[in-house]
């Protein structure tokens, strides 16, 4: 007999043991249910989780640098009392900065400050007033839905005009036209020239539409006078970003005067810096996750050993039969081994229809979906698992004397 009709053949013979033992069946699938209910809850959670990161962070850039007196990730209390000694970048350094980077495209300061916003009658409790240059346009990709950006003449003279986020318009204006009109930061008029397209919350908690671009004199005139907290910095191209980062670093220690020997008196942060401690995190949780999906798998692949050693045990006498009338090893081996992964493929079918649901409830607290790649997974692993866990039962059936067997009552 051909491997195709003995495969047809095993398909036929295991769906009618499956359906002449239905309850032995399902109680058998039940650690497989649970297994890829939980491989399937853990891989969309940790999917939806590595897109929603990588969507945030892409507002950092991938070749802008962010300089700062700290580090994004401190790592122990002396290395923070370290970086709190610092000076801050003054403005004039960010000057000299400008004037002597050759491989930045743009260079801008960037501070902020916590403050409500009115328009009339409105208002938003606490907006994120950021002073900055024209530059941010480019270090911060700034893409524009209504009117224009910051220009120098304005930057370099003070004028109070704003470019506000798409939450701050939509708070204030509803479907007003925000270009022209007057709002208070504080206690402080500003000209509204621009509006920024929507950009979602960064890493799901700051929203990066509820913010207002302001000059950067303004903002030390009215809110702070505190130094800038980080200065970002586009390289050229995103193939000359280490080239750039080790002028800036170069240009900052001859600005700031750090001697030969001593350690930067500041840091250099940049996107890969989040997304190589976010991998790391997010490889440990994968890492136990997998180990508790395996468990469940392990124990649920035990039942259906045993399942399957009783079912040999029920039918030897069938396989005797079969075997004294020209059945092979292989064509019992492969009845055995389809049964337990049909078994197994029902757990991952009822596994992945209890999942889809819960997926959608997980999709209001966690940025989570199901897609034919996880789905595909899931029943992968099912499969997988209905295969290892028959193989013993089926490789003994396949070894059985037919005389022996045929003497069984």
């Amino acid at each position: 007999m051909k491997l195709s009709a003995e495969f047809i053949e095993g398909i036929r013979i295991a769906g009618g043991a499956i359906r002449a033992n239905k309850m032995r069946s399902g109680l058998a699938t039940l650690g497989i249910v649970i297994g890829i209910v939980t491989v399937t809850l853990m891989g969309t959670a940790i999917t939806g989780l590595n897109g929603a990161f990588l969507r945030s962070i892409s507002a950092l850039g991938t070749d802008v640098l962010h300089v700062s007196r700290f580090s994004w990730f401190i790592r122990s209390h002396a290395e923070w009392m370290r970086a709190q000694s610092r000076q801050e970048i003054s403005l004039s350094q960010i000057k000299a900065l400008e004037e002597q980077m050759t491989l930045a495209r743009a260079i801008a300061p960037y501070t902020e400050f916590g403050t409500p916003v009115r328009y009339k009658e409105r208002s938003s409790r606490r907006v994120w007033a950021i002073g900055t240059t024209e530059q941010f346009q480019y270090t911060g990709n700034v893409t524009l839905a209504q009117g224009r950006f910051l220009l120098d003449t304005e930057v370099s003279g003070g004028r109070p005009v704003c470019v506000i986020g798409s939450g701050v318009a939509s708070n204030l204006f509803l479907l007003e036209s925000p270009l022209g009109k007057t709002i208070r930061l504080g206690d402080f008029p500003f000209e509204v020239v621009g509006v920024v397209e929507p950009q979602g919350n960064f890493l799901g908690r700051f929203s990066l539409d509820n913010q207002v671009f302001i000059p950067v004199k303004q903002m030390l005139a009215c809110f702070t006078r505190r130094p800038f907290t980080t200065v970002q910095v586009k390289a050229v191209s995103l193939e000359k970003l280490k080239e750039c980062e080790e002028e800036l670093r170069g240009v900052l220690r001859k600005i700031r005067r750090v001697p030969p020997g001593d350690e930067d008196d500041f840091s250099i942060n940049q996107q890969e810096n989040f997304i190589s401690t976010f991998n790391r995190v997010a490889g440990t949780i994968a890492a136990v996750g997998l180990f508790i999906t395996g468990l469940s798998l392990f124990v649920g692949g035990i039942g259906i050993m045993n399942i399957m050693f009783v079912s040999v045990a029920e039918r030897t006498r069938e396989i005797g039969i079969r075997k004294a009338i020209g059945a092979r090893r292989r064509t019992i081996l492969l009845q055995f081994l389809i049964e337990s992964a049909a078994i197994c493929l029902l757990g991952g079918l009822v596994g992945l229809a209890i999942a889809f649901p819960l997926t959608l409830v997980m999709n209001h607290f966690l940025p989570a979906q199901m897609s034919l790649t996880a789905a595909g997974a899931a029943l992968t692993v099912a499969l997988v698992t209905g295969l290892v866990s028959g193989f013993l039962p089926a490789w003994r059936a396949a070894r059985m004397s037919p005389v022996d067997a045929l003497r069984n009552e």
